[in-house]
């Protein structure tokens, strides 16, 4: 577990058990716990607007005064020290709708990566059978639900489509959404998945947050999509042939989640959970079971 994390739940503890063993505490001493960790954690980030060229060069937000963007290692403190996720590489960042702070129980965020697997050809978007792709993505996330499990993370199940894959050939842009379960939650997570081909590689937009934001989610969608563009030397149109590397999958393979599959590591957008609010509503028992007892991530 994240040293932050771990940090803020023994502050819980602490608090708990002033002047008095556990079982006397309060509701309210634990929110107010959390409330002085929540308001320090948000100051301590950088939120920015307006252009942004993302890490590595190859691709500029148009960032609106309605969302806002966070660097990599604000966007790594949020998805692990304040949303309970496992540590990962650095994304290139992460936006946000202006009306939240990462830590409101309503906020959700869309993580940004990149990865230069080549030019990813469109020919086969129209001929795939998505029932057939779903079945194969939950065999994948089963198998990797274990190394979770492992890990000290509760298990992964991918119930379904959300929205069902649709690609967009004119701007070269791949939307769906998938419906994950983690542990036995009944609030289960909705991971929206955008992909904006380029000419050497795939821009990732991953949603995160509830399936109850689904149709938030979707009103924001074309104006989230609209922000981000490849620069110029690195737009689809602009492969060649003669010299540029051609990625070993097409359409298919991006919605299996095969521009993420190195050596076995777990997808990333399988992996990504908004859940920070269930530390007010934690067991104490159980609090002291993760900060003594949980595997390191």
């Amino acid at each position: 577990m994240h040293q932050a994390l771990r940090g803020l739940l023994a502050t819980l503890l602490l608090s708990i058990s002033t002047q008095s063993a556990l079982a006397e505490d309060t509701p309210a001493d634990q929110q107010a716990a959390y409330q002085a960790w929540a308001e320090e954690f948000v100051a301590s980030l950088s939120p920015e607007k307006g252009t942004i060229v993302l890490p590595g060069g190859k691709a500029t937000l148009e960032v609106p005064e309605n969302f806002y963007y966070l660097n990599p290692e604000d966007s790594r403190r949020v998805l692990e020290e304040a949303w309970g996720n496992p540590a990962q590489d650095l994304h290139l960042g992460m936006l946000f709708p202006a009306e939240y702070s990462p830590v409101d129980a309503a906020a959700w965020g869309v993580t940004l990566d990149y990865e230069e697997e080549g030019y990813v050809s469109d020919k086969d978007a129209a001929d795939i059978d998505y029932a057939d792709l779903l079945k194969t993505m939950q065999s994948d996330v089963a198998e990797s639900s274990q190394a979770r499990v492992e890990m000290g993370y509760e298990p992964i199940r991918l119930v379904g489509w959300a929205t069902q894959p649709y690609y967009d050939a004119t701007q070269h842009k791949l939307y769906w959404a998938k419906e994950l379960q983690f542990g036995d939650s009944t609030e289960h997570t909705l991971n929206f998945n955008v992909r904006v081909l380029g000419r050497q590689g795939v821009l990732l937009m991953n949603f995160v947050a509830g399936m109850s934001q689904l149709e938030e989610i979707q009103a924001a969608r074309e104006e989230v999509l609209a922000m981000a563009s490849f620069n110029e030397g690195h737009k689809y149109s602009e492969f060649n042939p003669d010299i540029d590397k051609v990625a070993a999958y097409g359409i298919g393979g991006l919605i299996a989640g095969k521009v993420l599959a190195k050596a076995g590591m777990l997808t990333a957008a399988l992996l990504l959970l908004k859940k920070f609010w269930f530390l007010l509503l934690m067991p104490l028992v159980w609090l002291k079971k993760m900060i003594f007892g949980r595997k390191e991530a």
